[in-house]
């Protein structure tokens, strides 16, 4: 099942985010987000917060947002997702992926962008098969552990493009 978050589901989104940040390269942070934080976001992002659950438990969310900042970006978004370990390979992302260019498209978005650390070959996969395309490749953009990270970007054109 997916639905809009709501502020109770913030602990779960925190747990999850906060062990990939721990855990892995990613994403480029290592500043572990608080429940307060996460319910701030929720909030702010009422339609653009979804949630998975598999038999009534926490399986994933997607939520999105500006991409940058001033008008001529309004129609343009970046999304994260993640979706448990449990969950990995059910299909359960590309449905989240999918209920999330919907109410993208709902909300005017023309245009979705990931920000994949280059780290991540299985993320880039993933996006290539639900129809992203690798629009660049910003060499040593991050920095974590010690080490310097490449970011691929994609970019999926939601309505009325090419």
């Amino acid at each position: 099942m997916i639905r809009q978050a709501a502020t109770s589901d913030a602990g779960d989104v925190a747990a999850l985010w906060n062990g990939m940040i721990r855990e892995t390269a990613f994403t480029f942070t290592d500043a572990e987000l608080t429940v307060s934080a996460v319910t701030e976001l929720i909030t702010r992002r009422q339609n653009a917060f979804l949630i998975a659950e598999t038999r009534g438990r926490f399986s994933g969310f997607m939520t999105f947002g500006a991409f940058r900042s001033g008008p001529g970006y309004r129609a343009t978004a970046e999304h994260s997702i993640l979706v448990t370990p449990q969950a990995a390979g059910t299909g359960l992302a590309g449905a989240l992926l999918q209920a999330g260019e919907d109410a993208a498209r709902t909300a005017g978005i023309h245009v979705m962008i990931a920000g994949i650390s280059a780290v991540n070959p299985r993320a880039i996969r993933f996006h290539t098969r639900e129809g992203y395309v690798e629009a660049g490749r910003l060499e040593e953009v991050g920095l974590k552990n010690g080490a310097w990270l490449d970011l691929v970007l994609m970019q999926k054109i939601l309505a009325g493009g090419r």
